[in-house]
């Protein structure tokens, strides 16, 4: 009789995923900021002199660390973009259906990658 045949999961379940996703935005929050703070702080880290035999070396690798902080950022920042995206998923109703099977992604899947938008067998057929 329901006019829906669309296959999702129950409100209880995405308002689980709901807390879990807003939890994980949270803490990768606290994250980016931490590696912008740290990228912030490389230029001067209090160990000019110290060992100036090291000045040459801690300059190259103060390069390779803001590159490496500034790709963490990158990553960080798409990675909340990502979660976000899953949160209007759930207000939505179309979180955990995979966008090529048009199945449920396992849950397991999802409390490890919750903003996942693919199946394990999509996944697959990507490679």
């Amino acid at each position: 009789m329901a006019a829906e045949n669309t296959v999702r999961y129950s409100d209880k379940d995405l308002a689980e995923f709901k807390v879990l996703i807003q939890e994980k935005i949270k803490k990768a929050q606290h994250d980016l900021e931490l590696i912008k703070s740290a990228y912030m702080n490389d230029h001067n880290n209090g160990t000019e002199d110290t060992a100036p035999t090291f000045k040459a070396f801690d300059e190259g690798s103060a390069v390779m660390s803001k590159e490496s902080n500034s790709q963490l950022a990158i990553r960080q920042e798409k990675f909340i973009r990502d979660l976000k995206n899953a949160l209007i998923r759930i207000e939505n109703k179309t979180y955990g259906v995979c966008r090529v099977t048009g199945k449920l992604i396992n849950k397991k899947r999802l409390e490890l990658v919750p903003h996942a938008t693919l199946s394990i067998e999509a996944k697959n057929m990507q490679k």
